[in-house]
């Protein structure tokens, strides 16, 4: 094996889990999640030569993995659905430790699935990257290609629908 294919096994193999958990939100089946994983390793190690050592590659992997997602059939028919407006919300923030996430934290892990599925899949994107996967907000940015404010108040919308679903499905549940 030449160094190239091991510095590549070597930066790669420690995010497969990751990719393979963002590739199962993002398309919601697991067997398909397995081959854009696949396919995006691919794509990555056929583009590995044009990364520039030094740089975040997890965040170049993601996005490959992430663009691979999106010309997926089930990627066009996401891209197609209506996203929610987010003018007005630039400079909303969440920070550190919300009630949003202290309500994560008791809810059972089905329901917060559940609300996070509800979510659009720009909301989705970040809301996995940064409060599963532990991305900071810069990495994010680099890997949907999206300005870093525009991270923060997709992050601070989802949090709060994540919530508001929540305590709705929580609600339900209740005799």
């Amino acid at each position: 094996m030449s160094d190239f294919h091991k510095e590549f096994e070597k930066l790669t193999v420690p995010l497969l889990d990751s990719m393979y958990n963002f590739a199962c939100w993002l398309s919601g089946d697991a067997d398909e999640a397995k081959d854009l994983v696949q396919e995006a390793v691919v794509k990555a190690l056929k583009g590995f030569g044009s990364f520039n050592t030094g740089t975040n590659f997890r965040a170049w992997i993601f996005r490959i993995l992430r663009n691979t997602f999106l010309t997926s059939k089930t990627g066009l028919e996401r891209r197609n659905t209506v996203q929610e407006d987010e003018e007005g919300f630039e400079g909303a923030v969440a920070s550190g430790d919300t009630p949003e996430l202290a309500l994560i934290r008791q809810a059972d892990s089905k329901l917060v699935q559940e609300a996070i599925g509800k979510l659009s899949a720009s909301f989705q994107e970040v809301l996995l990257l940064v409060d599963i996967e532990e991305m900071k907000y810069q990495e994010v940015a680099e890997t949907l290609s999206i300005p870093i404010g525009t991270v923060m108040s997709r992050l601070a919308r989802a949090r709060k629908q994540v919530r508001i679903i929540l305590c709705k499905l929580l609600a339900q549940r209740r005799p």
